[in-house]
């Protein structure tokens, strides 16, 4: 399944957070986190800071239309630190995203696995035969007849884990090119963001949190 042309935005990277071993950054939507397959896809955010921060080490991804914090290592040690935090879910991590259609609950919780849609690939759906497990929490933040504010705490970090999520509930993500490309025409941008990161610090493992605001 082919997704949207690649033309990623040109302004510079927003830098939250730069000291002795982590980078906090903004990622905009629109950039892929790491080099796709492909000259054309060669473009993406740690090729740009490596320009700036030639050390810099990958510790996590977001989806390329996904703005928001991403966190990443100065040192070897600081990768494999923070790794290891994300592979044993003591980050914190919110989301905020635009949802189609009124969400009457005020809070819920969606525990559903997820697994690649192969014959539609780069798609993922609720699998229940080969899924991985994936639970994401939710609470409603403002509602209107047409669409809902959602912050979003999920639990694991499954490949398009919110987007799949929200789509299973009946309110996916407005701007999606992939689940709901119907929207993607109405709206500048895929309307979720990587609100807030909370992780422990890899020198002295003092507890932080960085939060960048919603752009929308």
């Amino acid at each position: 399944m082919s997704i949207t042309p690649y033309n990623p935005p040109q302004d510079d990277i927003e830098i939250v957070h730069a000291d002795h071993e982590i980078l906090v950054v903004n990622k905009p939507s629109g950039l892929l986190s790491v080099p796709g397959k492909g000259p054309e896809l060669a473009d993406c955010l740690i090729t740009r800071l490596q320009a700036i921060y030639p050390e810099v080490l990958l510790v996590h991804r977001l989806d390329r239309d996904t703005s928001g914090a991403m966190v990443f290592g100065l040192t070897p040690h600081a990768q494999r630190h923070l790794g290891k935090q994300f592979e044993k879910r003591t980050t914190k991590k919110t989301y905020v995203a635009r949802v189609h259609g009124k969400v009457e609950e005020k809070t819920g919780t969606v525990d559903q696995p997820i697994g690649v849609d192969w014959p539609n690939r780069p798609l993922q759906m609720i699998d229940y035969e080969n899924g991985r497990a994936a639970q994401t929490d939710w609470r409603v933040m403002k509602s209107s007849d047409t669409e809902s504010r959602l912050r979003l705490f999920p639990k694991t970090g499954r490949s398009h884990q919110l987007r799949v999520h929200t789509k299973f509930i009946g309110h996916p993500i407005l701007g999606d090119p992939l689940y709901t490309p119907d929207t993607y025409q109405d709206y500048p941008r895929m309307m979720l963001h990587a609100e807030e990161l909370r992780i422990s610090h890899p020198d002295g493992g003092k507890g932080h949190t960085f939060r960048v605001k919603a752009p929308f």
